[in-house]
């Protein structure tokens, strides 16, 4: 399996990409995030309906961008336990993914619940890998958390995905993974990557998968918003 690929275009486009969304214009924000006030005032005054909870998390995004990240993580948080409540894990690992970029104190334990939950459940692919790659943006050069972030990136792309969506999160996740082998250890060819992989042990998911639940659990520390136990419990026996 070829992971190693050139950076220059992709890494190019990607960054294009990232600076365009951080600095979108505040005054669109502003425009959305009334839009979606509007569209809540039109639904049912329900705060259990799941579309209503969904214009919620539209709602706590739009302030995250908007740098109203308090005001975000008020709304957001409490969707969390609505999701989980009726067991709706994709969109409780979207919550996470809005809470962690609040950046606020209890992001990192946001980040660490929806890393747990995307790789415990079939969720969308996408999602995973987005709260994956905020691992490797946040873990410094040297440490192997990256590493293990990148492969079970890969690994679910391998596993959840075909098609157009395989080919084009699979480009994607293999540039992550050619970042990270850069930067951890000067890697530089598809014969130094590929040996790196074996030494890390990133090509076996029985051994690269419980590094990543000791990432999660650094993450977390004991901030656990689920009953894991529980949730292990109710998954079926494969």
């Amino acid at each position: 399996m070829n992971l190693w690929t050139p950076k220059d275009g992709a890494e190019q486009a990607s960054s294009s990409i990232a600076h365009a969304l951080e600095t979108e214009d505040r005054a669109l924000l502003v425009s959305r995030l009334g839009a979606l006030e509007d569209k809540l005032r039109e639904l049912p005054d329900d705060p259990n309906n799941p579309e209503h909870q969904h214009t919620m998390l539209e709602i706590a995004r739009t302030q995250t961008g908007l740098k109203e990240h308090q005001i975000a993580w008020d709304i957001a948080r409490p969707l969390f336990s609505a999701f989980a409540a009726r067991a709706d894990w994709e969109s409780a690992v979207d919550v996470c993914d809005v809470l962690f970029q609040t950046g606020l104190d209890d992001s990192m334990a946001a980040l660490g619940n929806g890393i747990w939950l995307a790789v415990t459940y079939p969720i969308d692919a996408e999602l995973s890998v987005a709260l994956l790659q905020h691992i490797v943006e946040e873990t410094a050069d040297d440490a192997d958390g990256a590493a293990v972030a990148a492969a079970t990136a890969s690994y679910l792309v391998d596993i959840r995905t075909e098609g157009e969506d395989h080919e084009k999160l699979s480009f994607f996740t293999n540039q992550m993974f050619g970042q990270v082998a850069r930067r951890h250890s000067e890697v530089d060819s598809q014969e130094k990557f590929d040996f790196w992989i074996e030494k890390m042990e990133l090509n076996d998911p029985q051994k690269f998968l419980p590094r990543l639940r000791n990432v999660v659990d650094v993450l977390v520390q004991e901030d656990w918003w689920v009953d894991r136990d529980a949730l292990r419990d109710e998954l079926p026996v494969t």
